[in-house]
């Protein structure tokens, strides 16, 4: 089993990365920029859910992770197709 300073270190690491993504949208304006970092914050946070799930040998945490990080996407394509088509419409 690894030690608890080396796990903590590794979920400190996700989280700052989780926070990149989050920073670039909060500074962009563009619409497609913000998606697709809140696109990528949706995966890294099922990442952690899978780390987490792993480490506590719960697997349950487990199928949620990868629900999330299965159909959690789907929500952002399909809005992305949504607007796509309604400023297809509008030009």
């Amino acid at each position: 089993m690894l030690p608890n300073t080396f796990l903590n270190l590794v979920l400190g690491a996700m989280i700052i990365a989780l926070l990149i993504p989050l920073y670039q949208a909060w500074r962009d304006e563009d619409i497609w920029q913000t998606m697709l970092a809140l696109s990528s914050v949706s995966a890294k946070s099922a990442m952690m859910i899978l780390v987490v799930s792993v480490i506590r040998d719960d697997w349950m945490i487990g199928v949620a992770g990868v629900i999330i990080l299965s159909v959690g996407n789907a929500g952002f394509m399909l809005l992305a197709h949504t607007i796509k088509r309604m400023t297809e419409t509008e030009d």
